[in-house]
């Protein structure tokens, strides 16, 4: 064989290397910013105004500071409650895996196809002296029809928005959540404070009993009905006791701690936000803001972009490729045309599918936009439901510390007097006090629930309720972006 012969197979066995080398697996690599997060570009001014607020974002376990009010602290406070049971909850941290693993789709659907390379040969012509070398060599690149990968990103980009919403909105239920199991344990244990407090006014109650009993004031019965109401205290309190373990278990669960774990004590009081609230700009607030909503909204985009991408497939694919080809053997006129140029196009010309897949796509659009407006009447209802039940528990608590809880003072009052005077038993003394320590624990119970519709309200409106927000601050979003 001579050296020219053995020079070409050695070149030809090189390419075949190359080329299996370049078909084989190949680690995986990420594309990272300089700041180590992977940057994902949102495709309408909603979405991207959505992400510069405060939400969930790739690193929002390290930007959340650990638990320190649990022995630390002598007072639970919620607003580090609420950042430590989202940092510690499964299920959010589960979605917002889910809308990372979205953001990954847009450079992959905005991406040229990888290029193709192909070689063949006969193995027969490299022994041959008579015969050149045959072997062939080809590369590609396929290119798909203009403005088909802009509709794939757009579809990527507003599928990406609505896994951030869904996130924004899970992230909502979990804080909704935590407060009404924060107000729990608070009205447990006020109402065990005004228990105790009751069992020592009782006690007095019952000396005093004891001293007139002892001076033939007064019958056995009254020390009896003393006894009486100082065992339902003490009933009371195991209840109580009860209630309060398992408020502190319900914590526990979301810190994701055990149940018997100790707590910090929840705040002595609390209070009632000045102001009142407009319903009709509560609505508009919460269609601006909801996530839920503009979840709805990004997937009506990313439907829309599914129409123009299955309109877009009535256009063909362009495939570009290049090819040295040594078949051709050795003459005075073939010699030059070894190096040849291509292009591959498919024929769209299968109607019904790709009719079909347009027809399917609108249903889609037409799907998620009916969608988009029950939530919308939902919405305002949530919020009508949340607004009115707030103003009952306003009015509730001003009715108790305006004439309830005076009245039943000076009813206690005047009954103590009374007994002490003689002019009246014991039992309406009990009575007296049973009544206002009852209206007391109630009055609680009021304020906690205040508390807790105010919270179902944020949760109605998307947010926190501002007393003094203003018509030209609500902006709707449209359905269609």
């Amino acid at each position: 064989m001579s050296l020219f012969r053995r020079v070409q197979l050695c070149a030809v066995a090189t390419l075949f290397a190359v080329g299996c080398q370049s078909t084989g697996p190949r680690t995986a690599s990420f594309p990272h910013s300089k700041s180590g997060a992977v940057r994902v570009e949102t495709a309408t001014n909603s979405v991207t105004s959505a992400a510069r607020s405060p939400g969930p974002s790739s690193d929002i376990v390290s930007q959340i500071k650990p638990v320190t009010h649990r022995e630390e602290s002598s007072e639970l406070s919620l607003p580090q409650l609420v950042a430590d049971v989202q940092a510690r909850n499964p299920s959010l941290q589960a979605m917002i895996s889910a809308w990372q693993s979205a953001a990954q789709r847009y450079p992959q659907v905005v991406s040229l196809d990888d290029p193709m390379f192909s070689s063949i040969a006969a193995p027969a012509s490299f022994d041959n002296d008579e015969l050149e070398s045959a072997y062939a060599l080809q590369g590609g690149q396929k290119l798909p029809w203009f403005g088909k990968r802009a509709a794939r990103g757009r579809q990527a980009r507003a599928e990406t928005a609505s896994a951030f919403h869904e996130v924004q909105d899970s992230r909502l239920r979990l804080v909704a959540i935590t407060q009404t199991a924060y107000f729990d344990y608070y009205l447990v244990r006020r109402q065990r404070e005004l228990i105790d407090q009751n069992v020592v006014i009782l006690r007095q109650f019952r000396d005093t009993a004891d001293a007139k009993y002892r001076a033939s004031q007064v019958t056995q019965q009254d020390l009896l009905q003393a006894d009486v109401e100082l065992i339902e205290l003490e009933r009371r309190q195991i209840e109580l006791e009860r209630m309060n373990r398992v408020a502190v278990a319900r914590i526990n669960t979301l810190l994701r701690v055990p149940p018997y774990a100790p707590l910090a004590a929840p705040p002595h009081k609390l209070e009632i936000p000045p102001g009142q609230f407009n319903p009709e700009l509560l609505q508009q607030l919460a269609i601006a803001q909801r996530p839920d909503l503009t979840s709805i909204a990004a997937q009506v985009r990313a439907e829309q972009a599914a129409v123009a991408v299955a309109m877009k497939a009535y256009y063909p694919d362009v495939e570009f490729f290049g090819r040295y080809d040594t078949f051709w053997q050795p003459s005075s006129t073939q010699g030059d045309l070894r190096g040849q140029v291509g292009v591959n196009l498919n024929m769209p010309l299968y109607r019904g599918r790709l009719n079909a897949a347009v027809r399917e796509a609108m249903f889609r659009v037409s799907q998620r936009r009916s969608e988009y407006e029950q939530r919308v009447l939902d919405i305002q209802y949530e919020v009508v439901t949340a607004y009115e039940q707030l103003e009952e528990s306003r009015r509730t608590l001003r009715l108790f510390s305006e004439r309830l809880i005076p009245v039943a003072e000076q009813n206690v009052s005047a009954a103590r007097a009374n007994y002490e005077a003689n002019t009246s038993s014991f039992l309406e003394l009990a009575t007296a006090q049973r009544q206002l320590v009852t209206l007391r624990e109630e009055q609680e119970a009021a304020l906690a629930m205040f508390h807790t519709r105010l919270a179902e309200l944020e949760r109605a409106t998307g947010g926190p309720v501002l007393t003094e927000v203003t018509a030209e601050e609500v902006r709707r979003p449209p359905a269609d972006g």
